[in-house]
């Protein structure tokens, strides 16, 4: 069964959930920076039909499905989406769980906060794909000259003229409010961000005692392998096992960062969550 389902949290935020008929597991999928929760919803679908796992996916705060005005007018940060409304998602599903064991998974942006949410020893498991503290200097050339140019020229440039980052500069398909820009700017072009942020709460030592995966794609030029890797700055003490794919391994040409999602690769989804 699938319902359109509205969050309660500092904000309001606006999801679908799909209920698996006997669930052995629910779990939650926060998604990547600027991509809608609908284009998760074959993955979603997929757990819920034939993983007997329930899956909740949502719209971060003013974006998507949970926009309420221009975009221009957000004033909602990055960390606002990946810490305060990744919370609030979790706290709608722990709540309608009924004793069933609760899943964490984070797509990019979904998945780096997770070790500073509230209860984490409640967490029956912790999923990230293609999350990392990635800095502008990891990424491969010539991929890192397009990514300085949206961090020192176009990215500044519509800023001053728009207050925001259209689509078609960002190049994520969605615009992205001004605030997320300026805080996600600084967080790729600082190196150990979690730390120098003073918005970034710290993260306890050994947050989860959960089996925590986190998962790379090797063409995935937006947060390499070895981004991925240094996940253990993010969740410090905690026993991550970095499962490193390659689209090659599923009979695939490419992946990249975002499409381990598309219905296309869903080959590939089993090892997501082995």
């Amino acid at each position: 069964m699938t319902q359109t389902v509205t969050i309660d949290g500092p904000a309001p935020l606006t999801g679908t959930f799909f209920e698996a008929d006997t669930p052995r597991a629910v779990a939650v999928l926060n998604g990547a920076t600027g991509v809608p929760h609908r284009f998760y919803r074959h993955f979603a679908a997929w757990l819920a039909e034939t993983q007997d796992v329930s899956c909740l996916i949502y719209d971060y705060r003013d974006f998507g499905a949970s926009a309420c005005g221009p975009v221009r007018d957000v004033t909602a940060s990055m960390l606002d989406w990946g810490l305060s409304d990744t919370q609030a998602a979790r706290d709608w599903l722990e709540a309608r769980a009924n004793g069933l064991p609760v899943w964490l998974m984070g797509h990019s942006l979904g998945g780096l906060m997770l070790a500073r949410h509230q209860r984490t020893q409640d967490i029956a498991r912790v999923i990230t794909v293609c999350t990392g503290p990635v800095h502008t200097t990891d990424h491969p050339w010539p991929f890192q000259a397009t990514v300085r140019a949206l961090w020192f020229v176009v990215g500044p440039l519509s800023m001053a003229t728009f207050g925001y980052v259209p689509k078609q500069v960002s190049g994520l398909g969605s615009d992205i409010p001004g605030p997320v820009f300026k805080q996600w700017k600084r967080w790729c072009t600082t190196r150990g961000y979690p730390a120098k942020d003073p918005c970034i709460p710290a993260a306890p030592m050994a947050a989860f005692s959960c089996p925590v995966s986190t998962v790379s794609l090797s063409d995935d030029t937006s947060v390499p392998p070895n981004a991925v890797a240094r996940m253990t700055e993010l969740y410090p003490g905690t026993n991550t096992e970095h499962l490193a794919l390659t689209p090659q391994q599923f009979g695939l040409k490419k992946v990249g960062h975002i499409d381990a999602f598309r219905p296309e690769n869903a080959k590939l989804w089993p090892a997501l969550i082995a």
